[in-house]
């Protein structure tokens, strides 16, 4: 995720992350046999107003194979090129759905690839039995 600050902006209204059944069944049925993958993201800023937004190349990256599912949804994030802001003070939350990861995989990193600096990343996030994950990003 890329973030800049903007100052005069109004605050966006909040919504409760939440993933449509529609776009669940839409997933590619290979995907889900080894199901998805759900990253609940919070972004407390503690600075000055902040743009924040997620590209559609945001990748999980297995530490232990080539595996590489990329971002099937996105809840209450602006997909780039547009931006969201998140006002000084204000915190907030937001939904990543990825496609499954290897059975083997027990480390991954979260990487937004994009063609400027400031990409998001989250590395060395342990693996889970659930597939559900609470990250700060801030």
């Amino acid at each position: 995720m890329e973030n800049h600050t903007h100052p005069d902006k109004e605050a966006p209204v909040k919504v409760k992350p939440d993933v449509d059944t529609e776009v669940l069944a839409s997933i590619d049925p290979r995907t889900l046999e080894e199901g998805c993958v759900y990253v609940h993201c919070r972004c407390a800023n503690r600075g000055d107003d902040l743009l924040v937004r997620i590209w559609k190349t945001t990748f999980l990256i297995d530490h232990h194979s080539s595996a590489k599912p990329q971002l099937l949804h996105a809840e209450n994030i602006t997909i780039a090129p547009q931006w969201l802001l998140v006002p000084k003070g204000a915190t907030h939350n937001f939904l990543l759905v990825f496609g499954g990861l290897p059975k083997t995989c027990t480390q991954f990193d979260l990487v937004e690839e994009i063609p400027q600096p400031g990409g998001f990343e989250i590395r060395n996030i342990n693996r889970n039995e659930s597939d559900v994950y609470h990250i700060n990003i801030l």
